[in-house]
């Protein structure tokens, strides 16, 4: 009975030293423990918590290539003081009248929850061809064999979503001791992009909790309490966040295939698991957030930083940001500082924002909502378009800005070819040779900050532009950090100076003492918005957004430029 109090005792303990070293990681912290499984009791898995999924897919074989058969034999799960253990083994199986030569156990829990926080204490095995993963997938997918398949089997994987709270040995590339997570959607899935990952000290011989925090608004991954990879993606729609429904749990070991070769001296290897337990918050709360308090940060051409604050009685609060008929929801734990980035705004345009906060129960603050001003700044930096292609080809082109945003660069590439499906970016740097995944926009755009930048050094860099069934390479980029590039010609082209009313409103008027031919307005990211052969008329600007463009006068084979501002 002593013993029994005491490990009670260290259960609230550990997690509440988890919470605590974690609240500030994630948006919204779940306090209540709705189901768990302590494995407290020796011999077979508690069948009222567990269900073994044994029956093979269709053609025989599991998904990825791997090779075992996973089985309801007790010899590959079992609890054994505290701790159910999970093996994987090297013996013929025949079953369903196919035979392997690989045992484990797959496990599905039948228990399934909507948001919530899940934290696995486990040891999991690092053995050559063996693949311990403890994950989620939707209680509606379609899969013969699961648990819940039967009753709520409507949709088909990756459409009913799948997270990945852990999984080892499918990373050879990296170092030893790392663990990734991954989300799977039909927006991307299989080889997604959307993971990340960290080192687990002593992986394999010591223990670890692996948490996984989903809330509606994002979903973050925990090693021991410390976060390290958040998604939250810009549009969650049906391709993006099919995360609005119930998930359930799997525990499993799969053999081979994506996870490499098997040695051929591997006999058995075993994933200990010390508990499992789902929280979610559920006492009634009646109580409104107080002390909300909403200012602007810091500002730049294309964003505005919102910093906000409030405290609620539930630990939780969530804001709703409307502006320019667009919102954002966002959460963050009770009396602690939310920065709110608003991205891809237009320089030198003033926005107005709405601002309210709430509870995850819905009471809304007294004298919601707050509202705010700002006007971002003008651009430093250069923009331009490109067809060359160091590698493959483009069909129309690209075109890029380089931004000097205080000590960092931020880079944009927009690929303008339409042929492409399946694109993703990587930024390459020049010297020394490196590469870095880029931020996906939308309207087939790419975004990476590089910081810590040093004024006046030129840098360089080209954009991968990969995709289904090939690549293409920009050329590289020379720019110079901090350096205002807009108006930089070529003496040997400019054209003879002319000028304009700037800032101008409705209708542009150029003056010029020689003929012009031609006259382009580009926006800052070098895509062409107005052309006029009518040089020596007003042009209609009307149709333009309020915001900074790039004005071009063509004179014979002479070309200058000049910024202009449309209020």
């Amino acid at each position: 009975m002593i013993m029994k109090k005491f490990a009670i005792f260290i259960l609230f303990l550990s997690y509440f030293m988890t919470t605590q070293s974690s609240k500030a990681q994630v948006d919204i912290v779940y306090n209540n423990l709705v189901w768990s499984d302590e494995f407290d009791n020796n011999g077979a898995i508690n069948s009222s918590k567990w269900h073994h999924q044994t029956q093979l897919p269709n053609g025989g074989s599991w998904f990825n290539g791997e090779v075992q058969h996973y089985t309801n034999l007790i010899t590959n799960s079992f609890v054994n003081n505290g701790f159910l253990n999970i093996v994987a083994k090297k013996e013929p199986y025949t079953n369903q009248g196919v035979t392997k030569q690989y045992t484990s156990a797959r496990l599905n829990s039948k228990f399934a929850f909507l948001y919530g926080r899940v934290d696995i204490r486990a040891k999991i095995p690092t053995n050559q061809g063996t693949w311990p993963a403890l994950w989620m997938l939707g209680k509606n997918v379609n899969e013969n064999g699961g648990f819940f398949n039967s009753e709520f089997g409507t949709t088909n994987w990756p459409a009913c979503g799948e997270i990945d709270i852990m999984e080892h040995g499918i990373t050879p590339s990296q170092p030893a001791g790392f663990i990734q997570s991954a989300i799977h959607t039909p927006s991307s899935f299989g080889n997604t992009i959307n993971h990340g990952g960290t080192i687990a000290s002593n992986l394999g011989n010591a223990f670890h909790v692996y948490s996984v925090n989903w809330s509606p608004f994002q979903i973050t991954f925990l090693l021991d309490g410390v976060a390290f990879y958040t998604y939250n993606p810009a549009v969650k729609n049906a391709n993006t966040w099919p995360f609005d429904a119930e998930q359930y749990l799997l525990l499993n070991i799969a053999m081979g295939g994506v996870a490499g070769n098997i040695p051929s001296g591997f006999t058995q290897a075993s994933m200990e698991i010390d508990y499992v337990r789902v929280y979610q918050n559920t006492l009634l709360d009646n109580e409104p957030p107080t002390n909300f308090t909403a200012t602007v940060g810091t500002v730049t051409s294309s964003t505005i930083e919102l910093l906000l604050n409030a405290n609620d009685n539930s630990d939780n609060v969530v804001y709703s940001i409307n502006y320019n008929g667009q919102n954002i929801s966002t959460a963050n734990p009770s009396g602690e500082e939310k920065s709110v980035i608003i991205p891809n705004l237009m320089p030198l345009t003033t926005y107005n924002f709405s601002v309210s906060a709430s509870d995850v129960a819905g009471n809304q603050y007294i004298n919601n909502p707050v509202l705010l001003s700002a006007t971002t700044t003008g651009v430093i930096g250069c923009s331009g378009t490109g067809t060359e292609a160091q590698e493959g080809a483009f069909s129309v082109g690209y075109s890029y800005e380089f931004e000097t945003i205080g000590n960092d660069v931020k880079i944009t590439f927009e690929l303008l070819d339409t042929d492409k499906v399946g694109v993703v970016a990587f930024l390459r740097r020049q010297t020394p040779f490196t590469e870095y995944q880029m931020t996906t926009l939308p309207g087939n755009r790419y975004t990476y900050t590089i910081t810590g930048q040093t004024m006046g050094t030129t840098i360089s860099y080209a954009v991968k532009f990969a995709y289904s069934g090939g690549l293409s390479v920009t050329s590289y980029i020379t720019y110079v950090v901090g350096q205002d590039c807009s108006l930089s010609i070529d003496s040997s082209t400019e054209a003879q100076l002319f000028t304009f009313q700037n800032p101008a409103t409705d209708y542009l008027y150029l003056n010029s003492a020689i003929a012009m031919d031609k006259v382009e307005i580009h926006h800052l990211d070098g895509k062409l918005v107005l052309v006029s052969s009518s040089t020596n008329e007003p042009i209609n600007i009307k149709s333009l957004a309020k915001g900074l463009y790039l004005v071009s006068v063509y004179q014979g084979n002479k070309k200058s430029v000049k910024k202009l501002i449309i209020k």
